[in-house]
């Protein structure tokens, strides 16, 4: 389903649409509130904008610079060129290990590569242990943000997901209590399982750790209890040195929530004690992104999702209206970066207000991004032929003043008839806003009588 199809069925709810706007924009203003209280902000944006940058153009140096390095340390490194090679691997690791409960914490590239379904259609159990994420997946559904999964989620909902599942108390929708029995049940899930998964915020070249930030400690304690720890990477997450790493903490956390810093923020230098640790090193089209230069600068992305929290298409349309599973701004490159066909709509669902370029701390252009790949997708015909031929008329139209000085004056007058003339079915854009009242004048025509009152 392409993104207007999916947004209008999602705010046809309107209490809901409204609902998580307001939940975003009040992240929004404690991101604001963060960044002021430093004043060294921007040299914080700029200095990690430059390392991300360094890192892009010489990425091959740094991630064999790590594998030497990690496995120095006792970590298993392996490569994977796509999601169907990535799950391969985690499945020959967890299978010979007769691993049969697998508990993962939050990571965007496993949802990338689908490997959920992929362990489960091979008997092996996997509990997401990040509150969020154990929502939607009790919910069989994907996550709609990539900081907060279940933001789309009422504590109604929760509660009645959570009596269902785990037996809690019906009707009680006190976030406190529903937390304790999710931790409660998790507990469980922890001291049960066989092996650990996580993903990887940073991968440090020079130390060949790795670095993982949750607020609630699943991940670490998802790696304590079992022996077999691998952690889900993909190839873009590296940074040249270890103090390259305050650089982002800073900004991270700040940009996500509004927080100083994430409560837990773990480095896994190696195995544990008796154990085995694995990274697996995913490409999956990240290579080809880094091929396009207008592009490739979204690989610089951190994933606090700031653009999200920011972006007044993503507020009000919710993040199950993007077809690919990053969604807001930056999912709307990456998504048409690997398939510009499937996800044609996605940079069409933009204002071009430049929100998010102002919000991201690692300085991604993504509104300049965002207009180029709508002239790509363009040159490649593939957008649907009724906003091909508005995009003629229109050009056709602001190309020729006769022609844009007619279509006023006929708008003009056409927006002074009857109301259900303008505001019907045949009108989708009129079906949620109101046009302003039309002025009796152009521009041009008001500046002309000015310059002749004026003498001009």
């Amino acid at each position: 389903m392409n993104h207007p199809d999916a947004a209008a069925k999602y705010i046809a709810d309107k209490d809901r649409a409204r609902w998580h706007d307001k939940s975003l924009w009040f992240v929004r203003q404690k991101r604001d509130k963060m960044a002021s209280s430093l004043p060294e902000w921007e040299e914080l944006r700029d200095a990690a904008s430059k390392i991300k940058a360094h890192m892009i153009s010489n990425m091959e140096q740094y991630l064999l610079e790590f594998e030497k390095n990690a496995q120095a340390n006792g970590i298993k490194i392996h490569w994977a060129m796509d999601a169907k090679e990535h799950n391969e691997i985690v499945h020959s690791l967890l299978k010979s290990h007769d691993v049969k409960k697998l508990v993962k914490s939050k990571s965007m590239l496993t949802e990338e590569c689908h490997l959920n379904p992929y362990l489960e259609e091979r008997g092996i159990e996997v509990v997401d242990t990040d509150l969020g994420e154990r929502i939607v997946q009790l919910r069989e559904e994907r996550p709609s943000h990539i900081v907060m999964p279940a933001i789309h989620t009422k504590r109604e909902e929760i509660s009645d997901l959570f009596h269902e599942k785990m037996g809690t108390e019906k009707g009680n929708i006190d976030p406190d209590y529903l937390t304790y029995q999710a931790r409660m049940d998790l507990r469980e899930r922890f001291l049960a399982s066989d092996a650990g998964l996580t993903g990887v915020n940073f991968a440090v070249a020079e130390t060949g750790s790795i670095v993982v930030c949750t607020n609630e400690g699943n991940a670490d304690l998802g790696t304590s209890l079992p022996k077999l720890h691998i952690a889900s990477m993909g190839m873009e997450k590296i940074i040249p040195k270890m103090s390259d790493l305050a650089i982002f903490t800073r900004l991270l956390a700040r940009s996500a929530t509004g927080q100083p810093i994430t409560t837990y923020t773990s480095q896994f230098n190696g195995p544990r004690e008796g154990g085995e640790m694995h990274v697996v090193i995913v490409n999956n089209g990240r290579t080809e992104v880094m091929g396009q230069p207008e592009f490739r600068r979204s690989l610089s992305c951190i994933r606090c999702g700031a653009c999200m929290n920011t972006c007044p298409v993503y507020r009000r349309s919710g993040g199950h209206s993007y077809s690919y599973i990053v969604p807001g701004p930056i999912g709307s490159i990456l998504g048409p970066s690997r398939n510009s066909k499937e996800h044609s709509s996605l940079p069409f669902a933009c204002t071009l207000c430049a929100s998010c370029t102002n919000v991201c701390p690692v300085k991604i252009d993504l509104h300049d991004e965002l207009l180029a790949m709508r002239k790509k997708i363009a040159a490649k015909n593939e957008l649907p032929i009724s906003k091909r031929l508005a995009m003629k008329v229109a050009g056709k139209v602001f190309s020729s003043p006769t022609l844009y000085k007619v279509a006023g004056k006929f708008a003009r007058k056409a927006l002074k008839m009857p109301r259900f003339m303008i505001y019907n079915q045949f009108n989708d854009w009129g079906k949620d806003r109101d046009l302003p009242e039309p002025p009796k004048k152009s521009f041009k025509e008001m500046m002309q009588e000015r310059n002749k009152e004026n003498g001009k």
